[in-house]
Formats: C-alpha cells, sequence, structure tokens
C-alpha cells in the first residue's frame, strides 16, 4: 500500500474523486466541503487542508480530509490495513476528532490514541440520510427567508447553541462562520422559517457532483413541536430539487429520536451510520 498527501485541492480531487463519487451520499461531507473550498478565496493565515489517499496498487481504499481545527473526516474503508498509513502520517499534528464508517472508524481511534498517547471516546453515532422526493409535511404557520445580516445576531446565538446541544462542544470562531454564511451566495444559504419572528433556522451548503448538504437545522426548545423544523427542511430540500439536483443529503444524531422521525416523515431514507471519535 502507498499513501500520496496532496498540496493542492484540484490534484486531491483527481486521484480522489473517481472513488468519491462512486459512494456520492456517503462521502457527501467531504465532496461538499472540498467544493466549498474551492468557492471561496484562500485565507494566507488559514493552515492547508489534510488531503490523502491510500492505494493498493492502483486501487484508492481511503481517503483522509481535515480542514484545521475540525475533525479529520475518513472515506469509506475499503481495506482496513490502510488505516495505520493515515495514522502514520499524520501522528506529529494534533487531531480533535474523527468521523467515519461506524464499523471501521473505532479501529483508527484506537490507532490514533496508541501512537500519540492521548485518550479517545466515542462522542456521537451519527447516521447519513437522503432524500429525492419531499413528501410535503402538515402545513404550519409562517413561510421561509433567507438569512440577511440583521440576522447576524441571531444566526450566532443559535450556532452556539446547535453547536453544544447537536454536536456537544462550541465552534471555534463561531463569528466567522456567521460571515460565511451571510457572504457566500450561491454556495452557502441559511434559511429562517419565520411565523412573526424567527422560529427555526436551516442551512444548504457544500454542493456534490449531483446533490447538496441540508444544515445544521436548529429551532429554539421553547419553539419545538409545532413543525416549523420540518416544514423549514422541506422546503429548503425541495428548493434544491426543484434547483436540479438529484438529492439532498443530511446528518443527524441517532441519540435524537424525535429528528430522525422529522427526516424521515418528510421522505429523508438512510444511507449508512458514521461514528464520531473525539481524542484527549
Amino acid at each position: 500500500m502507498r499513501l500520496d498527501r496532496f498540496a493542492s485541492l484540484e490534484a486531491f480531487l483527481r486521484a480522489a474523486g473517481p472513488y468519491l463519487r462512486a459512494r456520492e451520499a456517503s462521502h457527501c461531507l467531504i465532496l461538499g466541503i472540498s467544493a466549498n473550498l474551492r468557492a471561496r478565496t484562500p485565507d494566507p493565515a488559514d493552515e492547508p487542508p489534510y488531503l490523502a489517499t491510500v492505494r493498493d496498487g492502483r486501487r484508492v481504499v481511503l481517503v483522509a480530509f481535515q480542514t484545521a481545527p475540525w475533525q479529520m473526516i475518513l472515506s469509506e474503508v475499503d481495506d482496513p490495513a490502510a488505516l495505520a498509513l493515515i495514522v502514520d502520517d499524520r501522528r506529529a499534528t494534533a487531531l480533535p476528532a474523527v468521523v467515519g464508517p461506524a464499523e471501521h472508524v473505532g479501529q483508527f481511534a484506537r490507532l490514533w490514541s496508541d501512537a500519540a498517547g492521548v485518550p479517545h471516546r466515542l462522542s456521537i453515532h451519527e447516521r447519513i440520510w437522503r432524500v429525492t422526493t419531499v413528501v410535503p409535511p402538515r402545513p404550519t404557520g409562517g413561510s421561509m427567508r433567507a438569512a440577511g445580516p440583521a440576522d447576524r445576531d441571531l444566526l450566532t446565538s443559535w450556532l452556539v447553541a446547535f453547536g453544544r446541544e447537536a454536536l456537544r462542544e462550541e465552534f471555534p470562531d463561531v463569528d466567522a462562520i456567521v460571515d460565511r454564511w451571510l457572504s457566500a451566495g450561491e454556495h452557502r444559504t441559511m434559511w429562517l422559517w419565520a411565523d412573526g419572528e424567527p422560529t427555526s433556522m436551516c442551512g444548504v451548503s457544500g454542493p456534490t457532483p449531483t446533490g447538496i448538504r441540508i444544515g445544521p437545522v436548529y429551532t429554539p426548545p421553547a419553539l419545538r413541536g409545532r413543525g416549523y423544523a420540518s416544514n423549514l427542511v422541506a422546503a429548503a430540500s425541495q428548493g434544491e430539487l426543484d434547483r436540479g439536483r438529484r438529492a439532498c443529503f443530511l446528518l443527524t444524531d441517532l441519540a435524537n429520536s424525535t429528528s430522525n422521525h422529522v427526516y424521515q416523515t418528510i421522505g429523508y431514507t438512510p444511507v449508512r451510520d458514521i461514528d464520531r471519535y473525539a481524542f484527549g
């Protein structure tokens, strides 16, 4: 086996693209974040992303992707022996977390803990979902609109709350994240459901070759159970399908039975389970 690391996103996508596109839904995170990186002007202060493939002969068997300070993302794993090559190649750097296929990412976490001398813990069981035909939910009051500069404080507070509740962590530099949502144009849109006042938010970003990812989705606790999130996600998803996308993807925490049920009722079907391990 051979590990190849890439200095440019374009070179990485030439090498890894066919492997990733063959299982587009499973790889919606890597493909979508790559598209977002291509769409924005690089900041010279940013640390270059980690872009690597492992090949067995000419055949790609694993892809690893990380943009600091975020987690590493592992592709589908066609040969678990490839995990050790990523660990050996990346071990000199700090790694906050890793997310990948549920049946393989735990092995990576154990290898990393042994190599780096840090503990690991399973932080989230997640599931990737896909919709190709939206089932309209029961209507509720209000309508969807795009978030704008006047919503900056609202988006900031809701993203902080989303990070704490859904991801069990604080977003690093949330102000910069909000700036991206408000300035990214067609590649990234934050939608709000407004019933008098904003009641729910839903992001759309990370286009893949034939689809796009939905999320984050957040409704304040006091406004839940009224159908705001289901109507917002359904409207945002249908809007993307109407623009020619073949599918929309989203990720859920499997511990949140309510959100998993809501997405199923509007037509989302499961693709695969992924786990997230945190280090340190």
